[in-house]
């Protein structure tokens, strides 16, 4: 389809040089003062049309220079100028005004002054004049064509350009926000998820530790949930990086060395979380009488479970206490989904790599911003490795978003901090 619509601007040239040589053909046979020589011209002339969208500077030459050798040998009638206003067209056209005001002017001077050298004496030049006069005005008129369709051809190319780019802002934009919802549902599958499977992975592990030291033989059923929640972690992991984009996995990987269960090195960014064996903290089975992990519900979470939250990570064997100061008021729908998402991740990660920590969450009310605390009093080294995740990457991208700031870094007397700032605005 492609090749027909390049080749149809071709035929329609051809077909137009035809017609004109064949109308100009007729005026010289028909053309007493004419011979070979004219009929030749007008030819030429007329073939070179064929070529006036694609190089119209070569039919200008051509057609000018032919009909002129016409106008000077038989002193034709004014259908001759026809070659030269099509040519006078295609130049203006393609914006060779200057050449197509001279090939015009020339035409024209020099059909003048041969046909005002034929009128015989006494007769009245005027009427050649007057020809010659509205012959200028077709020039005019072919100029402005000529002129109009250029800006017509720009206008039409612009908009051609402009809607290609609407529309590669659309996919972009399209591509952003794919991108964006992946990483919301990334963040939302890990903070709810992870939570309670860390829960059941830790019980479990508690149970078979606490049978084991006693001697008694461990049930297979416990070792099967043992397991099964060891490969449903690694799982989530798995689809929650199949989620994120390139970018966010090399945010995940420029994680500073020597992160924590709440944070990463003293430089501002949350590091990863450190690597500690997963140990059973309380030998006195408080963690026995809770296998059964609360299940992720589907209501929005905000500060209002906050007591809930800090209840469930107390059943898993970790101290935790809440310190809420400032005027409790409701909050912004996505400050009070990071708040709760940022301290649920904090103490998942206490709970996962902190062994014997205790945690202390403190939230503070302020004027413009609410300040969400987290810390426990591990004994972890910031030296230790980091472990790949993606907890504390969606913590940031959730400050971040609100244009709040997120500190996590070591604690001078052990264990390490998380610090949200998020913004209130006018919405508080």
């Amino acid at each position: 389809m492609s090749s027909v619509h390049a080749w149809r601007p071709v035929a329609v040239d051809g077909a137009l040089a035809v017609v004109v040589a064949v109308l100009q053909s007729a005026t010289v046979l028909t053309n007493p003062g004419a011979g070979a020589l004219d009929l030749a011209a007008v030819l030429v002339a007329s073939a070179a049309l064929v070529a006036w969208r694609r190089a119209p500077l070569f039919p200008l030459l051509v057609s000018t220079l032919g009909m002129i050798v016409y106008a000077a040998h038989a002193q034709p009638g004014p259908q001759a100028a026809f070659p030269v206003m099509v040519a006078v067209f295609g130049a203006v056209r393609a914006g060779h005004r200057v050449p197509a005001a001279l090939a015009g002017t020339l035409f024209l001077g020099v059909a003048l002054a041969a046909n005002l050298a034929g009128v015989p004496s006494g007769q009245d030049p005027q009427p050649i004049v007057q020809q010659t006069v509205l012959l200028l005005g077709w020039f005019l008129a072919a100029g402005v064509a000529g002129t109009v369709t250029r800006h017509r051809q720009a206008y039409l190319e612009q908009a051609e350009q402009r809607a290609a780019e609407a529309e590669r802002t659309r996919e972009e934009m399209a591509r952003r926000r794919a991108g964006e919802e992946r990483l919301r549902i990334a963040r939302e599958l890990h903070d709810s998820l992870t939570h309670s499977i860390s829960v059941i992975k830790v019980q479990a592990g508690v149970a078979v530790h606490l049978a084991r030291k006693r001697g008694d033989e461990v049930p297979a059923a416990l070792l099967a949930i043992q397991e099964a929640s060891g490969d449903a972690m690694r799982e989530l992991r798995a689809t929650l990086e199949v989620l994120r984009d390139d970018a966010a996995q090399e945010r995940d990987q420029d994680d500073g060395p020597g992160g924590s269960p709440t944070g990463g090195p003293d430089d501002g960014q949350d590091g990863g979380p450190r690597e500690k064996p997963h140990a059973a903290r309380h030998e006195d089975g408080r963690a026995a009488g809770h296998e059964d992990a609360e299940p992720v519900r589907a209501e929005p979470s905000g500060l209002d479970r906050l007591d809930d939250l800090v209840d469930r990570a107390r059943s898993t064997g970790l101290p935790a206490t809440v310190t809420v100061s400032g005027e409790r008021r409701p909050l912004p729908a996505e400050v009070d989904r990071a708040a709760y998402r940022i301290v649920q991740e904090a103490l998942t990660n206490v709970s996962r790599h902190a062994g014997g920590a205790a945690a202390s969450v403190r939230i503070d009310y302020g004027g413009t911003e609410l300040v969400v605390q987290v810390e426990d009093d591990g004994g972890a080294s910031s030296d230790a490795p980091p472990v790949p995740g993606v907890g504390l990457v969606g913590m940031r991208e959730r400050v971040t978003a609100l244009g709040g700031r997120l500190r996590a870094e070591p604690r001078a007397e052990g264990g390490f901090t998380v610090r949200a700032e998020l913004p209130l605005g006018d919405a508080s």
